[in-house]
């Protein structure tokens, strides 16, 4: 692992650590059959396998039918764990090893550890005490039929408290609460994981002389206090308007502090803005190359600091934008919202606005890491070219959206049942964003366990 020695890094070395984990120089890498030919084929190559696995483990057409839960926990918890061995561990202990028997490992070994995750640590470990994060408790739970909160008063009686609480809806239909509060807590982690290595250059663990795996679980217990730090902000108040106020009375946990500020005590608030947060944040190190944040001649931690809210002040206004201005080409959703147990416009506005986002994901992804960031300007780095992706991602995600919602991609692509009827159905219930993580994970696995192989050749 290259160290930082110098206070200020370039952007140049910074973008490098994202990307390889400095174990190879740039340029070893080369498109095996050249640009934008390389581009066109990876990406195509991307887009089957990620729709054949869709197919056999999501579509409700396929086999296992898994859309949308307990799907999108598995495929979330993928990347998040895939990141971790690759941005924290440097692909740890299997980084000499040769290709493709490296990436086939790292494959198996994410798998065990999503499971090990998920059904250990949160289901098991983290359930002792919260049943919130726990779907197997709430399951059990849920077995017992309905509870009501008993204690014994000053003369020995039996009384009762709060109201009696129909445990069954915990878990029924689509509920799938613990489920939905481990992906809460990965997304928040899309975030909170990579911005100390993308925006503070692995500040305070680098510069250091750790090795791995030191170097990789010290990151990992720094930004790992940082999600439980913004978790608990952004996303336990949900759970405890859920538990505390719809399902029952209890004070343990506080209710949404961001109604009045949203119109909607909705937890898709959070990702609304959240989401776009992390859309800027992964497009520096990749279609941006480090702009505009290189700029910043700062040390750090003031650098990552000031990058860091600017990051918030952007992605907010990104997903207030959506708010205010999807209104303008959606149809009317009245009668959507009244069919959907009387939904809130506020509510399905901001969470449209994270799938808004997700749109964006595999165009910038692809653009730098498989077509080079190429450009016609002859500076790949230049302002001119910064702009010109960036134009170009909003063109892509505007396709894309049309594609999905519109040519209706969701229905007869993805098997979608709820995007069988009108346009206002589709947006409502299309699940766009479940659709754009699945279809970037080939391409993150190619890239970070693969190496690019075998669409890069390696020169030495």
């Amino acid at each position: 692992m290259l160290l930082f020695g110098a206070v200020f890094c370039r952007s140049e070395v910074l973008r490098h650590l994202f990307q390889k984990e400095e174990r190879m120089a740039a340029g070893e890498l080369k498109p095996r059959w050249g640009q934008p030919l390389t581009g066109i084929i990876s990406s195509i190559a991307f887009f089957g396998i990620a729709l054949i696995l869709w197919y056999i483990l999501s579509d409700p057409r396929g086999p296992i039918h898994s859309f949308p839960y307990p799907f999108v926990l598995y495929l979330a918890m993928m990347i998040l764990v895939g990141l971790w061995q690759h941005m924290f561990l440097g692909d740890w202990p299997f980084q000499d090893l040769p290709q493709p028997a490296r990436g086939i490992i790292e494959t198996f070994v994410n798998l065990a550890l999503v499971w090990l995750v998920i059904h250990v640590i949160f289901y098991r470990v983290l359930g002792l005490g919260f049943n919130f994060l726990s779907q197997s408790n709430l399951e059990d739970l849920a077995s017992g039929g309905s509870y009501i909160a008993q204690f014994k008063d000053a003369a020995g009686a039996m009384v009762t408290c709060g109201r009696e609480l129909s445990l069954e809806k915990l878990v029924a239909g689509a509920a799938r609460y613990g489920e939905r509060a481990v992906v809460c807590f990965v997304l928040i982690g899309f975030f909170s994981y990579p911005f100390v290595t993308i925006l503070f250059g692995k500040w305070p663990v680098r510069p250091s002389d750790l090795k791995q795996p030191m170097a990789g679980l010290a990151e990992f217990g720094w930004c790992s206090m940082w999600t439980m730090f913004f978790y608990v902000v952004l996303i336990v108040p949900f759970f405890g308007m859920l538990y505390g106020k719809m399902f029952g009375t209890s004070y343990g946990m506080n209710f949404p502090w961001w109604t009045s500020i949203a119109g909607t005590p909705h937890v898709h608030w959070v990702f609304g803005w959240w989401e776009w947060m992390i859309v800027v944040l992964f497009m520096t190190p990749n279609v941006w190359r480090m702009k505009p944040w290189s700029a910043i001649k700062l040390a750090q931690p003031l650098k990552g600091l000031v990058s860091f809210l600017c990051i918030v002040v952007l992605g907010y206004l990104l997903g207030s934008a959506c708010v205010k201005f999807a209104p303008l080409w959606l149809p009317d959703m009245t009668e959507a919202l009244k069919a959907n147990a009387n939904d809130s416009m506020a509510r399905f506005l901001w969470y449209h606005a994270a799938e808004i986002a997700g749109f964006t994901l595999f165009p910038f992804l692809a653009w730098h890491h498989y077509f080079d960031d190429m450009v016609p300007m002859p500076d790949v780095d230049s302002w001119s070219a910064f702009w010109y992706r960036t134009a170009g991602i909003g063109v892509l995600c505007v396709i894309n959206y049309i594609f999905f919602y519109y040519i209706n991609f969701g229905h007869w692509g993805l098997g979608n049942h709820h995007m069988e009827h009108s346009v206002a159905d589709r947006v409502l219930h299309g699940e766009s964003l479940i659709w754009n993580f699945w279809w970037i994970i080939p391409l993150l696995w190619n890239e970070w366990f693969f190496h690019k192989w075998p669409f890069y050749s390696h020169e030495h």
